[in-house]
């Protein structure tokens, strides 16, 4: 444990997520802050846009809630729109939630910096943040694609609610894919940017 309140499991641990261990690249290494309890329950992975409209802040809540009631804990990744909402609803819900970063997760490189308080709300509701880098590790590029995998290697399934063609989402539905998961996508405008990705799931 480090000075931050920050553990380390390795997949050599039985804390290391048994759904992640599986998985065909799975991080040798998590750094969490929060409870491992939290992935021993079944998980669902919820992803789409930073630029959500309207319509997404209509469905977010909505489904997440019904993935809650069934039994499922929320996975995604604290970006900014839907990734936030998603979080955000299952915290008002009391449904714990767990945010996997492309960053450190100690408190000066938890990316997205406005999302610091929500990452706050999370640990406090029982849930976790966790990545595969080590604390002052800030975003790359290739930092953030790479955690995708571990978004879907937690999650028994993936939504992706709205999406350009070309996305971390998507990503992430690839990834889930590859990894044997149930993808779900929520259909939209034909002619929405941002329904392009979602819409050719």
């Amino acid at each position: 444990i480090t000075d931050r309140g920050i553990n380390t499991i390795t997949i050599l641990d039985n804390d290391y997520p048994e759904l992640l261990r599986h998985i065909p690249d799975p991080p040798f290494l998590l750094y969490v802050r929060g409870g491992a309890e939290v992935w021993k329950n079944n998980c669902f992975a919820v992803v789409g846009t930073r630029a959500l409209s309207e319509y997404g802040k209509r469905v977010v809540p909505h489904i997440v809630l019904d993935v809650a009631r069934t039994g499922f804990n929320i996975v995604s990744g604290l970006a900014a729109g839907i990734d936030t909402l998603a979080h955000k609803t299952a915290i008002e819900a009391g449904i714990p939630t767990i945010a996997v970063l492309g960053t450190g997760i100690d408190d000066a490189t938890i990316f997205p910096p406005q999302n610091l308080g929500l990452a706050y709300k999370i640990l406090e509701k029982g849930g976790a943040i966790i990545s595969e880098y080590a604390a002052g590790t800030h975003g790359t590029r290739f930092s953030f694609p790479q955690r995708n995998r571990i978004i879907s290697g937690l999650s028994r399934g993936v939504l992706v609610v709205e999406a350009d063609e070309v996305s971390g989402a998507l990503i992430t539905a690839r990834c889930a894919a590859e990894q044997g998961r149930d993808v779900f996508a929520i259909p939209g405008n034909i002619f929405a940017k941002t329904s392009q990705g979602t819409n050719n799931i």
